[in-house]
C-alpha cells in the first residue's frame, strides 16, 4: 500500500494572525521571517501552489534598522510614473523618515513569488509605523515572533 501526498486545498487549512514588533530587527532578517510565515513554509501543511499562509501583523516599523553605516544612503528605492523623464529615485534614509512601513514591505514583497500567488500572500501583510493597530479582533490568541 502506497501512501499518497497530502496537497493541502484553498480554504480547508486554518489561518492564524502573527503579531511582529520590528523594533530594533534587522530589515533583511525579518523579511525572511515573515515572508516565510506568509507563504505557509512554517507548516507541514505547505503546498507550493496553494496559499497555505498566515496574517502578519508588524508593529514599530519606524524602529527598524538597517546594518552597515552607510546602507540608508546606499539602499535606493526607485518608481517610474511611465511618463518621460517620470522615473523618481529615493534612499532608505528619506523613505524611513517619510513612510517606514513601506521599507520592510518592500523587502517582504521582494521575497515573496512574482505571480498572482505572491500578490494574494502580500496582502495578508499589515504593517504600521507606530505601536498601535486595528486588528486586535482577528487575533484572540496571536502568536508573536
Amino acid at each position: 500500500m502506497t501512501q499518497k501526498t497530502y496537497m493541502a486545498k484553498a480554504g480547508e487549512l486554518e489561518t492564524k494572525w502573527w503579531v511582529v514588533d520590528a523594533t530594533d530587527q534587522v530589515v533583511g532578517r525579518l523579511a525572511t521571517k515573515i515572508a516565510t510565515i506568509l507563504q505557509g513554509k512554517h507548516r507541514p501543511e505547505f503546498t507550493p501552489h496553494v496559499d497555505t499562509g498566515d496574517f502578519v501583523v508588524v508593529i514599530n516599523a519606524e524602529k527598524i534598522r538597517m546594518t552597515g553605516a552607510n546602507k540608508p544612503d546606499q539602499r535606493i528605492y526607485r518608481s517610474y510614473s511611465g511618463f518621460p523623464s517620470g522615473q523618481k529615485e529615493i534612499t532608505a534614509r528619506k523613505m524611513m523618515e517619510i513612510h517606514p512601513e513601506r521599507v520592510l514591505t518592500a523587502a517582504i514583497r521582494r521575497m515573496l513569488p512574482k505571480s498572482k500567488l505572491g500578490a494574494s500572500m502580500l496582502k495578508k501583510l499589515k504593517v504600521y509605523a507606530g505601536n498601535d493597530h486595528n486588528h486586535q479582533a482577528q487575533q484572540p490568541e496571536a502568536l508573536s515572533l
